[in-house]
């Protein structure tokens, strides 16, 4: 407890310290870490290389594995976001909105940072960048708890982060993380109620829940991504499948990939056979009765397979009767994450859009997209399905909260 508390104060400390500074020496700061980490690369390699045999070693499933995995294209593309993020407007004293009273009174609505936030995650090195950065972009203090299986890997990572925000003028603790293997660590950070205003956990549902019901911090919450594309009557059949394919397999493993499609019954006929022949021998199929009608050798789904975030090459397929069908059907199994439609009508994509009650709703694109990079916000701490404080990608922006700043001469209440 006592390494977490000095952890929590220090951090606590370095918020208010950042409160006072300028964007640009945060800005700076995040613009030095491409840098800093091309000068560690070999050792990052080195112990990256460590974190993912021990993970294999320790019987670690191999979708996670595959997260752990550092290869020279992904810390390519992990510099790349912080350069992205480094460039984002500053978010931190923008006035939200704003007006003079009659009497003169000036009252302002301004971004503030939300002070420390604690990132508590599994596997995935680059949350180590993309946290650091969004969350400093926003003005924070940030500690970081990284899975003990990519302790090596962070540690690396965060260290030549460190440096490069002292080198630049920041506090000494405005990026931290926990250098301590196991559960206890985690439970200690729960109940620093005192000195972290935000979690934000990353990774299975049953983490975040387990998170989510142990501690008294606010937490935004990204529970799982059961994500649906709905391909309707009249969905050009080249667009469907190209948007099925890669909203599947560019990445099975990821939260925003699709697990569920939708088709009506209207174009079942036309897309079913050449989508399957698309991806066959990548993806497997499940299918309600309609669709196994038109394809008879895949297996049939069940109920459990609409509700199943897969994050393998799976994928259930069901025939809808019409967009409000395919509505019906994501906001009862869906998790409020990514969702789309395939469709020339823009009435119907409209329908869609305004009635799936979802965090992202895309028409005519892959569901891959909701990242938030491809959003322009650079890089996220997470995709939150929650409505309050965040929702969707969360982002530098999303980061902060505001207060009320009054100009007055001498005004009184009367």
């Amino acid at each position: 407890m006592s390494s977490i508390l000095t952890i929590a104060q220090n951090a606590k400390a370095a918020a208010l310290e950042l409160s006072t500074l300028s964007g640009s020496v945060r800005q700076a700061a995040i613009a030095a870490m491409p840098e800093s980490l091309l000068a560690v690369k070999d050792e990052l390699m080195r112990a990256n290389q460590k974190d993912v045999e021990n993970a294999r070693e320790a019987g670690l499933d191999e979708p996670l594995v595959k997260r752990l995995e550092i290869s020279g294209s992904v810390f390519d593309y992990m510099l790349s976001r912080l350069a992205k993020v480094a460039a984002l407007p500053d978010p931190v004293g923008r006035v939200l909105e704003g007006h003079t009273r009659p009497d003169g009174l000036e009252v302002r609505k301004v971004s503030v940072p939300l002070g420390v936030i604690g990132i508590i995650y599994e596997s995935r090195p680059n949350v180590t960048t993309d946290a650091a950065s969004v969350c400093l972009k926003g003005g924070n203090a940030v500690v970081l708890r990284g899975g003990s299986e990519s302790l090596r890997t962070n540690i690396v990572l965060a260290d030549a982060m460190i440096r490069a925000c002292v080198e630049s003028g920041l506090p000494e603790h405005a990026v931290q993380i926990v250098r301590i293997a196991g559960h206890e660590a985690v439970s200690d950070l729960l109940r620093m109620d005192d000195y972290i205003d935000v979690l934000v956990p990353r990774g299975g549902k049953g983490l975040i829940k387990r998170i989510a019901e142990g501690t008294r911090i606010p937490v935004i919450k990204h529970y799982e991504g059961i994500c649906h594309l709905y391909l309707a009557e009249d969905a050009p059949e080249k667009m469907a499948i190209d948007l099925v394919i890669n909203s599947k397999l560019q990445k099975v493993e990821v939260c925003n990939a699709l697990e569920s499609l939708l088709v009506d019954a209207g174009s079942a006929e036309r897309l079913l056979p050449p989508i399957a022949q698309a991806v066959s021998g990548r993806i497997e199929l499940r299918g309600c009765e309609s669709v196994r009608k038109f394809l008879p050798d895949i297996p049939p789904a069940t109920d459990e397979d609409w509700m199943t975030e897969y994050l393998a090459p799976i994928l259930s397929v069901k025939v809808v009767d019409g967009p409000q069908e395919a509505i019906r059907h994501i906001n009862t199994y869906g998790s409020g994450h990514t969702d789309g439609i395939v469709t020339q009508d823009l009435q119907r994509a409209r329908e869609f859009v305004r009635g799936v009650n979802s965090s992202s709703v895309l028409v005519n694109a892959s569901t891959r997209l909701s990242g938030g990079g491809d959003y322009g916000m650079g890089a996220v701490v997470g995709i939150s399905t929650d409505k309050l404080h965040a929702r969707g990608p969360v982002g530098p922006n999303e980061l902060t909260s505001y207060k009320w700043v009054v100009y007055g001469q001498g005004h009184l209440r009367r």
